[in-house]
């Protein structure tokens, strides 16, 4: 069993059925025994990109997240204080909450972006 916090674009792209997801990281995902996290960062940075017309996504993601069997991973103080404290390798405030929620909470990271793995987190990559 793994457990998994999918990445924003990572989320889209299953939402999408989109082929940049790879098979591996899709079977991974659809994997039952697999614990999945979407995290409430990925909600806000849709929401974000969505109001600002630079994004198209579902408005019921919530509903969507239950649909998928995917458990949603809210933002503790910890994840804050965790997340502020990383050295300065990225500089994507949603990335970075991920890469401290993934640390804090022992999880996987599936992502395409490769920055990821430059942090103390272990990465699977969305395009396997």
């Amino acid at each position: 069993m793994k457990r998994l916090l999918i990445d924003t674009h990572v989320l889209m792209w299953w939402l999408a059925d989109d082929p940049r997801l790879g098979s591996y990281a899709r079977e991974l995902i659809g994997n039952e025994r697999n614990e999945t996290y979407v995290s409430a960062a990925s909600a806000w940075e849709i929401s974000i990109k969505k109001a600002l017309g630079k994004l198209e996504a579902p408005d019921n993601l919530h509903f969507l997240m239950e649909e998928e069997g995917f458990s949603t991973l809210p933002i503790t103080f910890f994840h804050g204080e965790r997340a502020g404290s990383l050295p300065a390798l990225h500089r994507d405030p949603f990335d970075r909450m991920l890469i401290a929620q993934a640390q804090a909470e022992g999880l996987d990271i599936v992502t395409a972006d490769e920055r990821m793995a430059s942090y103390a987190v272990r990465t699977v990559s969305a395009w396997q």
